[in-house]
């Protein structure tokens, strides 16, 4: 109010970035859950890192240990800004009551407050985790230690696609919000689309070890540019020349995912019903 009585208004941006705001604040006060997080990313990391370790051992890992090491624990440290199975719980229950029917009155952008409030919850939840995670893998004895990115311009390409990617996963999941709103059915997007996505993505088996006549299919597929890119070129594994080729294409695909997400939305809330009239 002071800002109209002084004549200045807030900015178009100002609600969805207070919004991002507000979610990032709150995701951080969930200590507890963070600490139980890096326990169980540290021990699955160490089984991942083993298993894989052991394939390469038969002299057919495309990888070698410190890329497949580094490969593994950034995965583990950035894993909510990653998966698809991280999700916002309050906003699935308020799409299905039909609470969130009251944001449809406000004059601000669905699409853009969404987006906002599941990126910042992310955010959050990989800024209580990373670090421990990242100052603990870098002490590990060789062969399980993280190895700090081959050069500056390696981390700085790392960081610009990490950005990136976690905006394009963030994009796909408001496709299984759209299917939400559509199904009144909490899980039912998640379910349909966490399989193909985190698999595609090299969220399961790095992409590297996919067999030959997989990797031209994968190469022109989005999911890739969620984390295999960003992991890969801390370590070295993509060369760094072609970063900025790739990167290009990632935001490309950012792009496209943001419109199709704002048209599956726009397109769910033509369909959607709200309980109780």
């Amino acid at each position: 109010m002071a800002k109209y009585i002084a004549g200045k208004r807030p900015s178009a941006a100002a609600p969805y970035l207070g919004l991002f705001r507000m979610r990032l604040i709150r995701g951080l006060s969930y200590r507890a859950a963070a600490i139980a997080g890096i326990c169980t990313q540290f021990f699955w990391g160490f089984m991942l890192i083993t298993i894989f370790q052991a394939f390469a051992r038969s002299g057919l890992s495309p990888m070698n240990d410190s890329q497949l090491a580094s490969y593994v624990w950034l995965q583990q440290a950035f894993l909510v800004l990653i998966v698809l199975w991280f999700r916002d719980s309050e906003l699935l229950r308020s799409i299905c009551s039909g609470d969130a029917a009251y944001e449809l009155c406000r004059p601000i952008d669905l699409h853009a407050l969404w987006f906002a409030r599941l990126l910042g919850g992310r955010m959050a939840s990989a800024a209580l985790r990373c670090l421990p995670i990242l100052l603990l893998a870098f002490f590990l004895p060789q062969p399980w230690a993280l190895r700090p990115p081959v050069s500056p311009l390696a981390f700085g390409a790392f960081a610009l696609s990490l950005g990136a990617g976690a905006c394009l996963m963030t994009a796909i999941a408001l496709f299984a919000y759209a299917i939400t709103m559509v199904s009144l059915h909490m899980q039912l997007g998640f379910l349909l689309l966490i399989p193909p996505v985190e698999f595609l993505a090299g969220m399961l088996v790095p992409l590297p070890f996919f067999p030959e006549w997989a990797q031209p299919i994968l190469r022109v597929l989005p999911f890739r540019y969620v984390a295999d890119l960003p992991f890969r070129l801390w370590s070295g594994s993509i060369p760094l020349l072609e970063a900025p080729r790739l990167i290009g294409l990632q935001f490309a695909w950012l792009a496209l995912a943001l419109l199709g997400s704002r048209m599956a939305l726009k397109a769910a809330l033509r369909r959607h019903q709200v309980p109780g009239g």
